[in-house]
């Protein structure tokens, strides 16, 4: 079985023949032409070494460097653009025939790591031997120029990025500087202070101190404890009683009270309280007693807020009443109680500075090492600053010590190169291979690039990716002894070919199943066999015992009926309304096949889509499909109109025909893509045209003799389907 591809190509091939033979000749005549050409002229090839050196004396340790960078030079910088067009200029030749004809082999290592030739080999091959060997000259001594530029040009640009660089370091070291500085004046008393270990004895002396304090504080608190035992007193009533026991006016104001209370203890066993004396009495004695109130007030101070006052003058009378004896004893109280009072204070300075010995005494870890940050970053600076200078010391010191990396190490050579001859029998025997494989390559690019489907497997496999099924794959059949248009059936019952189209038929009613009778056939493009296959297939479907119809709805062609001996009706075309609207007129039987039925297109029509869309065509469709076992919609193509898709809902499922050669590939997806989106009734595709085997058992039957002309001899059928 041949291959698929090789199936392409033969078909690529029998269209575009002539433009493969014509690539073929074209690339024979151009290797005719060449081979005819003579010889190239005798070349002379020119060759130098230019080898790496040092400078004889080395002070810096930068001449050294870049001595050393200027060694490893590639071959694009030796050939550089600037070099080869200043040594063409000067032995006139064109730069880029200098570039194409010189040649530059660095030092190679071996796999030891020893460099097996230590020489930089320049080769320049022309036509010329005095010009090859003025180009070897010109270029090395350009090369070895173009070393020695390119190091005084790195040592420059070491000079110069110092030179800028070296202000902003001394800054930065500067700016450190101050910053250290700063740090010390601020912090560096504390520091100083904790290194000399005075943290440590301020602490250790204040806690001294808080002891002794404490110990006095408790002698002090023994004494003022006695004390308000005798008295009965505490601190502060005892400073309120000596104050205004001492105050001669608030004694004054007491003896007076006590008089007045006792007159009125003396009259009130005569006089009534009502009486103008004891009123009077009443009245001196709250005027005492309010004078005694404020004087107290006064003597204490603060109006009360220095220590607590009694409100009422019995409670003055007798918080003044201390005598000489008790009172110096309240005084005592007093002065121990204030005496307290300041040690108490003195503890709590003392507890303060301590806590601040303390919190100072805890950070002074962080202080030193915040120092030594700042010296270290000062000593960075510092350091970068020296080495900056060193370098560029070093670098100014390489200016009279940069030489180039390179020198001649051997003038140039010029030897005569042999030339080869030319075979032309080899030249020709080549050109025709070559032209052999573009032609044959246009053939095969020309027949991938057309976009159709060759072989029957191309199509095949592409139905199997979108998920179509196969209904049937039909062999080509043989049209030559056919008239011009004519349809090939298979008219005859033995034929081989009916085999194939009762597979169609069967797969097509097992995906259909049950009620399955009208049946739409389309293709994406003409020239796919949709006609014959709905002709076929309903000469298969007829043969099996179905009344079968066909239904010709392309009404923009003409009529293929011809080919099952049937001529349309001639009127048919000036009224198609009332001739699909008369049963009688459009449904006529097929002589030769029995079960067979067609209905004519009145084709070609201009408004076939009103046709298909009228009232008419609708009551035919829902009256043959009660009166036929299957319909067979032969539609128009996809590509070409629309009116497959007006007349699909008359039908219980759709195929699709598709043929190698005549297929294409993106009209074949697109029409299948439309049909699945629409949620179409697409039962499946068939394979027209296959390159398949047919068994002959018998004879081939000739061709049938074309139709009459005359309409008279097509058989007509009743509304019923029998012959009139």
């Amino acid at each position: 079985m041949t291959p698929p591809i090789v199936k392409s190509y033969l078909i690529a091939l029998e269209r575009y023949k002539w433009i493969g033979l014509a690539s073929f000749l074209l690339i024979v005549t151009g290797s005719t032409v060449f081979a005819m050409q003579p010889g190239p002229p005798k070349k002379y090839l020119a060759e130098g070494w230019l080898s790496y050196n040092r400078p004889p004396v080395s002070f810096s340790t930068t001449g050294s460097e870049i001595q050393t960078q200027g060694q490893e030079m590639t071959e694009q910088i030796l050939l550089s653009d600037q070099i080869v067009s200043e040594a063409a200029a000067k032995i006139n030749v064109k730069p880029r025939d200098l570039a194409n004809n010189v040649v530059v082999k660095m030092p190679k290592k071996s796999k030891s790591g020893e460099v097996e030739n230590p020489f930089i080999t320049v080769q320049y091959q022309d036509t010329d031997q005095q010009r090859a060997g003025d180009a070897i000259v010109t270029l090395m001594k350009a090369m070895v120029n173009q070393s020695s530029t390119m190091n005084s040009g790195r040592l420059k640009a070491i000079i110069a990025k110092i030179t800028d660089r070296l202000p902003q370091a001394r800054q930065e070291l500067q700016l450190a500087e101050r910053r250290l500085e700063a740090y010390d004046r601020r912090e560096g008393a504390l520091i100083s202070k904790q290194q000399s270990d005075s943290f440590l004895a301020s602490i250790t002396g204040s806690q001294g101190q808080q002891q002794q304090i404490l110990l006095t504080i408790s002698g002090v608190d023994a004494q003022i404890r006695s004390l308000q035992e005798k008295l009965g007193l505490s601190a502060n009533q005892a400073y309120i009683s000596s104050a205004l026991s001492a105050d001669p006016i608030i004694a004054n104001l007491r003896t007076q009270i006590y008089q007045v209370e006792s007159q009125i203890e003396l009259l009130r066993k005569d006089l009534r309280a009502e009486h103008p004396t004891m009123i009077q009495l009443r009245r001196q004695k709250e005027a005492a007693e309010q004078l005694l109130q404020q004087r107290a007030t006064e003597v204490i101070g603060g109006n009360g807020t220095a220590a607590p006052l009694a409100s009422n003058s019995t409670a003055i009378r007798s918080q003044s009443s201390l005598d000489p004896a008790r009172q110096q004893l309240a005084n005592r109280l007093v002065d121990l109680q204030t005496q307290r009072e300041s040690l108490q204070n003195q503890l709590a300075s003392l507890r303060q500075a301590e806590a601040k010995y303390r919190r100072e005494y805890a950070i002074i870890p962080n202080k030193i090492l915040e120092r030594e940050r700042l010296e270290q970053q000062r000593q960075l600076k510092k350091n970068l600053y020296e080495t900056m200078q060193a370098k560029l010391v070093d670098a100014k010191t390489a200016e009279a010590e940069t030489v180039s990396s390179l020198s001649v190490a051997r003038p140039p050579i010029v030897t005569a190169q042999p030339t080869a001859t030319k075979s032309i029998p080899l030249t020709l025997a080549i050109g025709s291979f070559l032209g052999l494989i573009v032609g044959g390559g246009v053939v095969f690019l020309l027949g991938q690039l057309e976009g159709t489907f060759k072989t029957m497997e191309d199509i095949r496999d592409s139905l199997r990716q979108q998920e179509v099924n196969i209904l049937g794959i039909i062999p080509l059949m043989s049209a030559e002894d056919l008239p011009r248009h004519a349809v090939p059936v298979v008219m005859a019952a033995d034929s081989p070919y009916l085999e194939f189209y009762e597979k169609f038929r069967s797969n097509l009613r097992r995906m259909g199943g049950k009620g399955f009778k009208v049946v739409l056939i389309t293709s994406t493009s003409s020239d796919e066999g949709k006609t014959i296959s709905a002709y076929n297939l309903g000469i298969a479907s007829a043969r099996a015992g179905k009344r079968t119809l066909i239904v010709e709805t392309d009404l923009r062609s003409p009529s293929g009926s011809h080919s099952l001996k049937v001529t349309p009706d001639p009127d048919s075309t000036i009224e198609p309304l009332r001739y699909y609207g008369s049963l009688s007129e459009c449904i006529r039987l097929v002589p030769d096949i029995e079960n067979l039925y067609i209905i004519p297109s009145p084709g070609p029509l201009r408004q076939a889509a009103a046709v298909l869309e009228s009232s008419e065509m609708r009551r035919l469709m829902e009256d043959v499909r009660g009166r036929f076992d299957l319909v067979i919609l032969d539609t128009p193509p996809l590509s070409l109109s629309n009116d497959a898709l007006l007349i699909q809902h008359y039908s219980d499922g759709i195929v699709l025909v598709t043929r190698p050669g005549s297929t294409q590939e993106n009209l074949l997806t697109e029409a299948i893509d439309q049909l699945t989106e629409d949620e179409l009734p697409l039962k499946g595709a068939i394979i027209n045209g296959a390159d398949i085997v047919v068994n002959f058992p018998f004879p081939v039957p000739e061709p049938p003799a074309p139709p009459p002309e005359d309409e008279s001899e097509s058989p007509e059928v009743s509304p019923l389907g029998r012959n009139n």
